[in-house]
């Protein structure tokens, strides 16, 4: 009787009901194939085997790192270093290979014991430590980082060439990168499904104690499970350092949360107990073209990280709605013979169905080409004044030349920035404008853009190893000598001075401090109290300058690498500054400006960003139209204090 009531269910819920349970057991992939669909329609640059690819590549590093999560997580635990402990791996394998003359192999070795010790330090303080996952791993974040900065020494090490060959295509057209990441996800289904420690991470986060209670030696198998993580942390951190063909110190940095987004978009719990590889993969696909797609619709910056945390929250919000419809996904290799054929057949129907829909979208931009030149630009932030003036400057050019202009916002990450130029070469742009986050890291970018006949413009920063049409910028080591000058000019060649620098690992950080420093190699008479980075950022430079008067009270000069620093350091010396401390910023800024007129900033070096903007729009239109562009157009910084400050335009 039983059975014929649940038949009679089962049958009363018809197609609609089956088609709904499938949905719902497959929201990932779901949401997969809807935005593949989406964007197909939206864009004519999406569909194509080149942007397909990019997309491949780009979610490459996402994906190795979230596998490596997914072993945590399945765990019931949280990893938040594998960002910087990828970062310290492959600084590990650059500084070993090229400072010490390590054998490649042997550095490879050594990149990927980096990772695991940091995954077993990890699982040690989890499991015998007794420290939440959450801190455990916190506290490796920053101690990974550190470790990074201080083998680097702040900058970029360039990789043996053996090595950022991975970063390169097999015959002409298969990303490496994208061959790494299939291996990866068959190694994480293989471990998770068909050996001991997979079950064990099941078990362990299913219920713990019952695990323990059963024989399962928990804190070894936590110490395994840890470790397993790292060595995936190390695995992407070599790619991605391939990919820019140096080891940046400060290379992915957030990326932890990427990875458990990606986890937990494809199906997995964050209470424990659940999650596969192919879900990890189709979480991290997600990501990938959700980003690629919103550079191709010109979609803002600043909407896109709100597009991206939208998305996050619905997949979490499709899990819990399909946990309360009781669709209960199966832990990978508990399931039968025919559960994996019925997941098989499932797969196989979604990409017929992807394709017939999205073979129907493409016919709607048939005959839809623009003759509106196009242009692309991406800037390294826009978390900062003096590169908003530069995205104003260009915005305003190209609108009064009737052109389309993209711009994308790298947040300071290199990885990003070389897929958003990725993008960019992939949708048929007529020039590239490119202010890169770091001149070694954008060179295969700019390379790949070379190879498809796209014109680039390089705007306040060169590239290097990477032929650009034409080079718009001022110079920051004359600037830095400038600087230099004129706080050593205003306090009679004789005081003490502090510095605030940049942020570690980036070229303009570099630059600006040799010339601060080659400046001052003229006036013996002024002493560097202390010199340390505030990251360009206005807060941080409140709070080093702070600290800094603690143990200096008697400094009489300030030179700070940009001009939110600077006013950081005016607000933390009050009514000193302007005074009896001199402050000297750097860029030009509104804000600056405005306080070099109120005399609380002694002066700033201006670079005219807005200048530099309106210029590589220019130079880019020019390229585009096949005119002669010259290779370097330099705009000349200008120290600004309160007697000319009036007549400074920007």
């Amino acid at each position: 009787m039983a059975t014929d009531t649940l038949k009679s269910k089962a049958g009363a819920g018809g197609a609609s009901g089956g088609l709904r349970r499938l949905l719902l057991d497959n929201g990932a992939l779901t949401a997969l194939i809807v935005l593949v669909i989406a964007l197909s329609a939206l864009s004519g640059d999406f569909l194509t085997t080149d942007n397909l690819l990019n997309i491949g590549v780009q979610a490459a590093v996402t994906a190795i790192l979230a596998f490596g999560v997914t072993f945590v997580i399945v765990a019931a635990g949280i990893d938040l270093s594998v960002g910087s402990v990828a970062a310290l791996s492959a600084t590990v394998l650059a500084w070993s290979a090229t400072s010490h003359g390590v054998p490649v192999v042997l550095a490879v070795v050594l990149a990927v014991a980096t990772g695991v010790a940091a995954g077993l330090v990890n699982g040690f303080l989890i499991s015998y430590g007794k420290l939440p996952p959450f801190i455990a791993t916190l506290a490796m974040l920053s101690v990974g980082r550190g470790l990074s900065l201080v083998i680097s020494q702040g900058s970029p090490i360039a990789l043996p060439d053996s090595v950022s060959h991975l970063g390169d295509t097999l015959g002409g057209w298969l990303p490496v990168p994208v061959l790494v990441m299939v291996v990866m996800g068959l190694i994480t289904a293989f471990v998770l499904g068909r050996t001991y420690i997979g079950r064990s991470m099941y078990a362990i986060g299913g219920n713990e104690e019952a695990a323990r209670l059963s024989g399962l030696r928990v804190k070894r198998q936590k110490l395994a499970i840890y470790a397993l993580s790292g060595l995936f942390a190390a695995a992407a951190g070599i790619v991605l350092a391939a990919r820019l063909s140096s080891a940046q110190p400060q290379a992915a940095n957030g990326y932890e949360l990427d990875a458990i987004a990606a986890v937990v978009i494809g199906g997995a719990s964050l209470a424990g107990g659940t999650g596969k590889a192919s879900g990890t993969l189709i979480g991290a696909l997600i990501l990938a073209v959700l980003r690629n797609g919103l550079n191709l619709l010109s979609v803002s910056a600043f909407w896109q990280q709100v597009v991206i945390g939208v998305v996050i929250a619905l997949a979490v919000l499709l899990d819990t709605v399909r946990r309360k419809a009781g669709a209960t996904p199966q832990a990978a290799g508990t399931g039968s013979g025919g559960g994996k054929g019925k997941q098989a057949a499932t797969y196989g129907l979604a990409a017929v169905v992807t394709v017939a829909l999205v073979a129907a979208t493409s016919l709607l931009h048939t005959g839809s080409a623009s003759t509106t030149p196009k242009l692309g630009l991406s800037l390294s932030t826009l978390n900062n004044p003096f590169f908003v003036q530069i995205k104003s400057g260009a915005q305003a050019e190209a609108k009064k030349l009737g052109l389309d202009l993209t711009v994308t916002d790298a947040q300071n990450d290199a990885s990003q920035q070389a897929n958003q130029l990725q993008n960019f070469t992939s949708s048929s742009l007529g020039a590239i404008i490119v202010n890169p986050v770091d001149s070694d890291a954008a060179s295969n970018s700019v390379k790949a853009a070379g190879k498809a006949d796209i014109p680039v413009i390089a705007v306040d920063r060169g590239v290097n190893n990477a032929k650009t049409a034409a080079l718009v910028a001022s110079d920051n080591v004359a600037g830095g000598e400038l600087a230099a000058k004129t706080i050593a000019g205003k306090l009679g060649g004789h005081g003490k001075i502090v510095i605030l620098q940049g942020q570690a690992g980036t070229s303009a950080a570099r630059e600006r401090a040799a010339g601060f420093a080659q400046g001052l190699k003229a006036y013996p008479g002024i002493q560097v109290l202390a010199q340390q980075p505030a990251d360009f950022d206005r807060t941080k430079g409140l709070d080093v300058m702070s600290n800094l008067l603690q143990a200096h009270p008697d400094v009489q000069g300030v030179i700070a690498a940009n001009d939110e620093m600077a006013l950081g350091a005016v607000k933390a010396l009050g009514s000193k500054a302007g005074k009896s401390v001199q402050v000297v910023g750097f860029d030009g800024t509104p804000d600056g400006l405005t306080a070099v007129k109120n005399g609380t900033l002694y002066a700033s070096v201006a670079q005219q960003p807005s200048q530099l903007g309106r210029i590589a729009v220019d130079n880019a239109l020019k390229a585009v139209q096949g005119k002669k562009v010259a290779p370097t157009v330099k705009v000349p910084v200008k120290v600004v204090t309160k007697e000319n400050v009036a007549g400074f335009s920007g």
